[in-house]
């Protein structure tokens, strides 16, 4: 069985699948909540990589995005034995400083959206652990999604 890609709100930058296993279960039955948080963190490693942005590069330019925020918002319980895709975007880069994410995670096995999540990223001078100015390559290299943020923030 494959996941319908109707399934999420725009075509997704990136996904990461990941098998739930026994350790992600908690006494309820089901995925604990920092799992979800867990996976949100791998899926924007993985898109990171991807990008050609691994920690060495980070390293190499002593420079590195740390988290400032998160939110996530359930909607079913996931439970051993599924696989999680975990949908990423990048829905904002301000080219200076600041970067944000949102995240889908969907059930195979249910087809549903399991959850959505948003983590809102500042850039680190690694050698420090001050903020600094993103280099160039990370403004053109973490390209946002035009409309992304749209779809994904709450009505106001």
């Amino acid at each position: 069985m494959t996941l319908d890609s109707s399934i999420w709100a725009l075509a997704p930058q990136h996904i990461l699948s990941l098998p739930i296993s026994a350790s992600d279960i908690d006494d309820f039955g089901h995925v604990n909540n920092v799992v979800y948080l867990s996976w949100m963190a791998r899926a924007a490693w993985d898109h990171s990589k991807a990008l050609g942005f691994d920690f060495a590069a980070y390293q190499q330019r002593d420079c590195g995005f740390v988290v400032t925020r998160h939110e996530i918002d359930y909607r079913a319980a996931s439970f051993v034995g599924d696989t999680v895709h975990i949908a990423t975007w990048v829905t904002q880069n301000d080219q200076r400083l600041r970067l944000r994410r949102r995240f889908q995670m969907a059930s195979q096995s249910q087809q549903l959206i399991l959850a959505s999540g948003m983590s809102d990223f500042a850039a680190m001078k690694i050698s420090t652990g001050r903020a600094c100015r993103m280099p160039a390559d990370y403004a053109a290299g973490y390209p946002v999604i035009a409309g992304a943020e749209e779809v994904f923030a709450p009505p106001r």
